[in-house]
């Protein structure tokens, strides 16, 4: 009986111990907020985005773009459109190589052109990867001045950029003010590493169901990676996309240099054509035809700065696409300040989603939800006409773009 009752008294407290420890252990892993994507995981489709998103918590995406001078990543573009359909906010990284400050700026113009190119949207964020052994011997001196010219450079390209690295080199080979940080725990359940950056990866071989290899993942703390603003913090406002083909402007470029007068809006047409061209900046200074974009006729745009190149003025209406003053309707010489003023700007939210959805006006007089893009919530966009259908109104923000009034919030 003595025996029985101190076998009775261990097993219960074995019993107590192993519900101690399930007990203690069972607590919430870090959160995906960020999952990374490359070639290695194959073509991204849009079912796996939307599980991501639906079943894992995904809010945003980060691509591989490019890598070094030369690399581009076949698949990002396909990565891009796919999880923007799915309602995620997409990013990009470009693996460094350089080690020194031209080589870090002529990487940020590949980079940045490659961005665009892929249909990175602007505003997003492009950081630059730095843990390769081209920066590993050099000083923290060297390698704190070639990031900074990368960002500097990206900037121009109309991206937000960081410094990814891992977290041994943080402080060691480079100083990491505001960053993105890898370092893998053994057990990352409870665990919040690196609080004081926009985001901490917490792993490389999460798996998602349904999608192919492993991923590295991230716990974001702020919204730099969940929103679109422009490098200078402001929330970008200008209509359509912003992504093109075509070089971007320079620094060093010949041409006059552009007058800031604010935003305005003008109206453009083409009387010998059904579309009015685009021209992007080059970097000798000349304007080159945008081949794979162009402006309907009679729609207005928003537009922020002037440039003269061989005595000819364009209007920007995107990052770096412009339209000719000839075409602007009615008055081929005007300025911005005698602009159509039949403009607003809308700034855009859905509650109940992390993107706000675009509809399509078709031929029947019906609205269609445009599949392959969004609009950010909390986001600006100028509009210059509202249509009714079925008792609902829409706003324009592009030739044939249109969001519900049900989004509008100021």
């Amino acid at each position: 009986m003595v025996f029985k009752k101190k076998f009775v008294v261990a097993l219960a407290m074995m019993m107590s111990m192993i519900t101690l420890f399930f007990c203690a252990t069972n607590v919430d892993a870090a959160r995906t907020d960020m999952v990374d994507v490359s070639n290695n995981n194959g073509s991204m489709t849009l079912a796996n985005f939307q599980d991501m998103y639906s079943n894992y918590g995904v809010k945003s995406m980060v691509t591989k773009i490019s890598e070094g001078s030369s690399y581009k990543d076949a698949d990002a573009a396909t990565a891009i459109k796919n999880a923007q359909a799915a309602g995620l906010y997409v990013n990009g990284y470009h693996y460094a190589r350089y080690s020194t400050v031209s080589g870090a700026i002529a990487e940020a113009d590949f980079a940045g052109k490659t961005a665009q190119a892929d249909g990175l949207p602007t505003g997003a964020v492009l950081a630059t990867d730095v843990e390769s052994s081209e920066q590993s011997s050099l000083t923290t001196a060297q390698n704190d001045a070639n990031n900074k010219a990368f960002m500097t450079e990206i900037a121009k390209y109309g991206y937000r950029s960081c410094i990814y690295t891992m977290g041994s080199w943080v402080g060691s080979k480079m100083t990491v003010d505001d960053g993105w940080i890898a370092s893998y725990p053994y057990n990352p359940a409870g665990q919040e590493w690196y609080t004081g950056y926009h985001a901490w990866q917490w792993s490389s071989t999460y798996q998602f169901s349904g999608s192919y290899g492993n991923f590295d993942v991230s716990e974001l703390y702020d919204d730099y990676f969940t929103s679109y603003e422009s490098p200078t913090g402001s929330t970008t406002t200008t209509t359509g996309d912003n992504s093109s083909d075509s070089s971007s402007s320079d620094s060093s470029a010949t041409t006059d240099s552009g007058s800031n007068s604010g935003t305005g809006s003008i109206t453009v047409s083409n009387s010998s054509g059904s579309y009015v061209p685009l021209v992007a900046l080059q970097n000798d200074g000349s304007m080159a035809t945008v081949s794979n974009r162009a402006l309907g006729n009679n729609t207005s745009w928003a537009t922020d700065q002037t440039k003269t190149v061989d005595g000819v003025t364009y209007y920007r209406v995107a990052t770096n696409e412009w339209v000719n003053a000839k075409y602007l309707s009615g008055n081929s010489g005007s300025s911005t300040d005698s602009a159509s003023s039949d403009t607003d700007v809308i700034k855009v939210s859905d509650s109940s989603s992390a993107y706000v959805t675009l509809m399509a006006l078709q031929d029947d007089g019906t609205m269609k939800t445009v599949s392959n893009r969004a609009l950010g919530n909390n986001t600006s966009w100028v509009t210059d006409q509202t249509k009714t259908v079925d008792g609902v109104t829409y706003y324009r923000v592009a030739t044939n773009e249109w969001v519900a009034s049900t989004y509008v919030i100021s």
